[in-house]
């Protein structure tokens, strides 16, 4: 009844101010409440969806172990059903890739005609490299928002295992919360790792750059992405990337070799292998960085982002008739 009663006069509060309004604009909640906001308000609704949620079901449940915990990630992912639903009838929706809009038109069966791809940015100027900065021998970089298949952290701790049998100073930050019991907790354990991996969070953004410009690498473990922030976050920092095709990260982080170095999601083996090449080729490093750093200016810096989704506002309120 509490949380009902707060809804209830949230809508009342922004029925008597709809007035105000000019657009609203909605970051992947996709709840019913929108249509109400569109069609009984009428203020234009602009949503936004990074990808399907439907991508983190379908590796969710796959990876999951037993069938109680496949139903009850089942039972979880219920509300994508909804999200679908509202996706199909908002007017006008964005996301942040090729490859998240081909997902979208493919699982949420939106009409492409309503869509448009507005890329996400990253501050150039706050992440930045840090020249007075030496990177620390052997030291892996990534960021786990959560501890998700998803995010493939496990596969990216099993190649630390193999590099480890070859060399002992490599170690990974983790830029993210270790959950005791998790996934991630129980694999650290099993492999021996757990003094030569550390988790660090919350934490300013300033000391976020300078662990990544501590870092000899920066990886992107994800099996798959509707965009990636952590990779060009790394890149605009001039770290160079190791990352899996997984999702819109190509689209994202550039050519192999060029602007990052790229391996198939899920492969410990070949992670292992990249992450022992590029650890060998300091050089390789150095210009992977520099151009990786490039390619974001040029592309992904928050000005193309702001600049783009104006665009995408007039848009819809010339659709609306303002």
């Amino acid at each position: 009844p509490e949380p009902f009663a707060f809804s209830m006069r949230a809508w009342d509060h922004l029925r008597h101010r709809a007035g105000e309004f000019d657009i609203v604009q909605d970051n992947q909640c996709l709840g019913y409440g929108l249509l109400l906001i569109e069609r009984q308000l009428g203020i234009p609704v602009l949503g936004t969806i990074h990808h399907p949620i439907t991508m983190d079901r379908r590796l969710e449940i796959a990876a999951a172990e037993g069938w109680y915990k496949k139903f009850t990630l089942r039972r979880w992912y219920a509300f994508v059903d909804m999200q679908t639903q509202v996706a199909r009838r908002l007017q006008r929706i964005i996301t942040v890739s090729e490859n998240s809009f081909k997902d979208i038109v493919a699982d949420h069966k939106v009409d492409p005609d309503r869509m448009a791809v507005v890329p996400v940015g990253v501050d150039i100027e706050l992440f930045r490299p840090l020249p007075e900065v030496t990177p620390i021998p052997g030291r892996l970089v990534t960021t786990a928002s959560a501890d998700v298949a998803m995010k493939g952290l496990k596969f990216l701790l099993e190649a630390v295992a193999k590099l480890r049998t070859e060399r002992d100073d490599v170690h990974l930050v983790v830029i993210g919360r270790r959950k005791p019991g998790g996934a991630s907790d129980e694999t650290i354990k099993k492999l021996g790792l757990e003094h030569h991996v550390e988790f660090v969070t919350g934490v300013a953004e300033e000391r976020i750059i300078e662990l990544y410009s501590e870092a000899e690498l920066a990886v992107v473990p994800s099996l798959y992405e509707g965009f990636s922030l952590p990779a060009i976050e790394a890149m605009s920092c001039g770290v160079p990337l190791v990352a899996t095709t997984g999702g819109a990260i190509p689209e994202v982080v550039g050519t192999d070799g060029d602007t990052a170095m790229l391996v198939p999601p899920g492969d410990s083996e070949a992670l292992a292998a990249k992450l022992r090449w590029a650890l060998a080729e300091p050089e390789l490093r150095a210009t992977i960085g520099a151009r990786g750093r490039q390619r974001i200016i040029d592309r992904w810096s928050w000005k193309h982002t702001a600049a783009k989704t104006v665009e995408q506002y007039r848009i819809r309120l010339e659709m609306a008739g303002r």
